[in-house]
């Protein structure tokens, strides 16, 4: 696709005229009706015979999914009213949407960075990036994956006229490519042993600070934030533990010795920068990540996204070590109105009576820990994990670990401007669940957490070994 340069945005001449309003949720809109046919990376409206507006994206014609995208549209007459209109399409053919109703300034350019958005659409007040963190799937319960990293999301964008609960005249529209890959970025896959993984390694020559990826009971292999990662100077390995190629098909057991597999296959790649690797994990990554850096040498750092420090699932074994999975009592799952299930409750207390045994080690470990805590988490108590996870370290004579807490965000932290997926259908449990979370809340902790966990790796990734020998 042929790269276009972006054109600098002008500032507004005056200030746009709106009433400030906060939506309460969004509002659905009618589905989309046939459009004249998009222009592949196109960043100007199309034009049709009596439109003058034209959409301005910068950068101009593809921007990588994690970074902000400057949207303006030029052209529309003084203080115009108009809806705007974004979509796309996942690899399963899922549409997603949100739209946004907007006035124009004095001079008819409506910049989203600088013009709120009014009430009545996905959202409200001025958010720049609205139109992608505000993306809702048409069909229940869908949250938004990216499968191929290889190939971008294709946004596209459509000006309408009016804020009627139908779509008016269309204006303009545009298409824009969110890519996962930055330029120079290699994509290796890893079939070494037993180790099922992709390798992300930066452009350059290295040897970069080395970071492994894991993510929940989704199973499979989920590459996006391991590639949206390495796109920041790190060797990141995403690393499938089960429902993958050969690998189990079901979460019943997991043996620790795979995980060192990968860390050993890191330690002595040669674009990995030593002594030590990062660890970074999701929900049930995350009790993995801890598990690993309890009783495998050679970790340095470890970052957990709505972990828990109990084992979780399954059984974990390592050599002649047994943890059993922590007890859970389907009695005390809740169900909504709308037949969403909220399991919360639903896990024992690790600190009492034989759930005790499900308690990982984390004394063992020999590491600088960050928990990132959703405080609306609806699938575990992702805080009160934390919170005594930091206890117990310091109990035992270890440094206190990083809490970051963000109020109003749910369990599914992902990279920025992922849309937040409040509910979707859970593995083992069969039904819809609610994850938490609110839109907004969620979409500035994506960004926050983001920028703490390079934060992070980069502060510790330089250091010491994190040991020489196995902790039994």
């Amino acid at each position: 696709m042929g790269q276009v340069a972006a054109l600098p945005l002008r500032q507004v001449s005056s200030r746009c005229w709106q009433r400030q309003h906060y939506w309460p949720g969004p509002k659905p809109w009618p589905p989309q009706r046939r459009s004249p046919p998009w222009i592949p990376g196109a960043f100007l409206a199309c034009s049709l015979s009596s439109m003058a507006a034209a959409i301005r994206f910068s950068p101009a014609a593809r921007s990588l999914f994690d970074e902000p995208l400057a949207i303006a549209v030029q052209g529309l007459g003084p203080r115009q009213q108009v809806t705007l209109r974004t979509s796309l399409r996942d690899e399963a053919g899922e549409l997603f949407e949100a739209h946004g109703r907007y006035q124009a300034a004095d001079d008819g350019e409506l910049d989203l960075a600088r013009c709120p958005a009014l009430p009545g659409g996905s959202f409200s007040g001025l958010e720049p990036m609205g139109l992608l963190w505000a993306l809702q799937p048409r069909k229940p319960f869908w949250r938004l994956v990216k499968k191929d990293v290889q190939t971008p999301f294709r946004l596209q964008l459509e000006v309408f006229e009016g804020h009627g609960d139908t779509p008016g005249q269309l204006l303009a529209q545009a298409e824009h490519e969110r890519v996962f890959l930055r330029d120079g970025v290699r994509r290796v896959p890893v079939r070494e042993g037993r180790i099922r993984a992709t390798l992300f390694l930066p452009p350059g020559n290295g040897p970069f600070p080395g970071i492994i990826d894991l993510y929940g009971t989704g199973g499979g292999l989920p590459e996006y934030r391991a590639c949206l990662l390495a796109n920041y100077g790190f060797a990141v390995l995403a690393l499938a533990f089960y429902g993958y190629e050969d690998l189990p098909k079901e979460m019943k057991e997991f043996h620790l010795e795979y995980f060192e597999e990968a860390v050993n296959y890191m330690l002595k790649h040669t674009q990995v920068k030593g002594p030590g690797v990062g660890l970074l994990g999701f929900s049930k990554g995350g009790d993995l990540c801890l598990s690993m850096a309890s009783f495998l040498k050679g970790i340095t750092a470890t970052a957990v996204i709505n972990g828990s420090v109990a084992n979780v699932g399954a059984v974990l074994r390592y050599k002649d070590i047994t943890i059993p999975p922590l007890g859970a009592d389907r009695k005390r799952i809740k169900i909504n109105k709308s037949g969403i299930v909220d399991i919360v409750d639903v896990l024992n207390n690790p600190l009492e009576g034989p759930d005790r045994q499900s308690f990982i080690p984390l004394e063992k470990a020999e590491c600088r820990f960050l928990f990132i805590v959703g405080q609306d988490d609806h699938n575990w108590k992702s805080e009160f994990f934390a919170v005594e996870g930091s206890k117990h370290l310091q109990a035992h004579g270890k440094e206190k670990p990083e809490i970051v807490c963000y109020p109003g965000a749910g369990h599914y932290i992902e990279p920025p401007f992922f849309p937040m997926c409040a509910a979707s259908m859970h593995l083992l449990v069969g039904k819809p669940v609610m994850w938490g979370g609110e839109p907004k809340a969620h979409s500035e902790a994506q960004k926050g957490a983001w920028q703490q966990i390079q934060a992070f790796f980069h502060r510790h990734l330089n250091g010491k070994p994190s040991g020489t020998t196995n902790k039994l």
